[in-house]
């Protein structure tokens, strides 16, 4: 199969679409299928042999790590010479809306290809940390808009296909999440990591986060967590554009803001905590509590989104609905290393579950699916007269994208 993936978020960029992206990218390329990236520029050209059409692009102001970068008009052609079975737009907002122009809706796009549209960010539920809650009704208009043309809408939880469902998107599936558990396993601990990320305190118990540093995450809710606990050490690994009012924010306690780890320091991380806590109440999925789970390091998560879905509560993980809920559940770890030991072996069992090949197995049924039931119109095919202000409307739009498309 040949599958042109568009992605407003690529490599180096580091973060849960990314890795979910470059995982699912790696299994189809072991089972000999044809990807194209269409991302912004990264100065990459390719990713494990699967060539990136780089789109140049700038940094997006309330979140400069992201960027935003417009499709160039020969992109129709690079497309065209790629001969796609059908494209995937992950998280459509601006590069992504080239991809639903070329596919979708009842007559294929004007490529009239099928189309996939996977949703991973939970940008309704974002908008309230940034202070624009009151779009959050208009981004749920744009976002029926773009999903509503895909052929398989693709969540990777149940608490997010739920939530699409109920606001009007239909063709709502399960592509679930997958882990890498030979790289995130108990064996990655390690003494000098351990010492890293406690400022060379490794007796101390050690609480972890990992990922970005950001207000939707909800990490000042770790602040009074942290201060139940003397003698306790927090690191956060990972960086974002929270990073300096998180430092003044713990400022003076023991905190260590690791910045961004890769691969075997990564891994070593995670297994070298005690607890890894996750307060974030918009996770989509949240790969980083599987990875976690994978070094068989108990789980203390907000219970929210699609984290319920990955820990069964009390067993492989334990999850919270307030503070002294989560401070109560911590200390039950901290106070009692074969609760701790028994609770990371359930959850390590569980991740084992998890792998990506899984998952891309998952995906790939989507995609035949989609294949096959897309339903290409005829040249026969003659669409129902709206009124004159929507037509003229549309056909304005057309216009606009046609320019930049053509």
């Amino acid at each position: 199969m040949r599958i042109a993936l568009f992605t407003e978020t690529f490599v180096p960029k580091i973060d849960g679409i990314v890795t979910t992206l470059c995982e699912t990218i790696r299994q189809l390329r072991l089972l000999d299928h044809e990807v194209l990236v269409v991302a912004p520029d990264g100065g990459l050209p390719d990713f494990e042999e699967a060539p990136i059409a780089g789109m140049k692009g700038w940094s997006f102001p309330l979140y400069p790590e992201l960027r935003l970068a417009p499709p160039r008009a020969s992109l129709r052609n690079t497309i065209r010479d790629f001969n796609p079975d059908l494209i995937h737009v992950a998280d459509p907002a601006f590069l992504g809306i080239a991809g639903l122009y070329y596919a979708g809706g009842n007559e294929g796009g004007a490529l009239r290809l099928p189309l996939v549209v996977s949703y991973h960010t939970d940008l309704p539920a974002y908008l309230r940390y940034y202070k624009l809650g009151f779009l959050e009704p208009h981004i749920w208009r744009i976002m029926r808009a773009r999903h509503n043309r895909a052929t398989v809408n693709l969540c990777t939880s149940h608490a997010m296909g739920h939530q699409l469902a109920s606001h009007g998107i239909p063709r709502v599936a399960l592509w679930p999440g997958g882990v890498d558990t030979t790289r995130f396993c108990p064996g990655r601990r390690s003494s000098a990591m351990r010492a890293r990320l406690t400022a060379g305190n490794p007796e101390s118990p050690l609480l972890l986060y990992v990922g970005r540093l950001s207000p939707e995450k909800n990490l000042e809710t770790l602040k009074p967590m942290l201060q139940a606990f003397p003698g306790a050490r927090l690191a956060l690994v990972g960086d974002g554009p929270h990073h300096k009012p998180l430092q003044q924010h713990f400022a003076g306690m023991p905190v260590v803001m690791a910045g961004f780890l890769r691969g075997n320091e990564l891994a070593e991380a995670f297994a070298s905590a005690d607890v890894f806590v996750m307060p974030s109440r918009t996770e989509t999925l949240g790969l980083v509590v599987l990875e976690a789970m994978s070094s068989g390091v108990p789980v203390v998560g907000a219970r929210a989104g699609g984290i319920p879905e990955m820990i069964e509560d009390g067993v492989s993980g334990c999850l919270y609905d307030d503070q002294s809920q989560a401070i109560a559940l911590i200390q039950s770890f901290l106070a009692c290393p074969e609760r701790r030991a028994k609770v990371g072996a359930a959850a390590r069992i569980h991740a084992a579950r998890q792998s990506w090949g899984h998952a891309t197995t998952i995906l790939l049924e989507h995609y035949r699916t989609a294949c096959a039931t897309q339903h290409i119109a005829g040249p026969d095919f003659v669409p129902a007269r709206k009124p004159l202000i929507r037509r003229m409307a549309g056909r304005s739009t057309l216009f606009a994208i046609r320019k930049l498309l053509p």
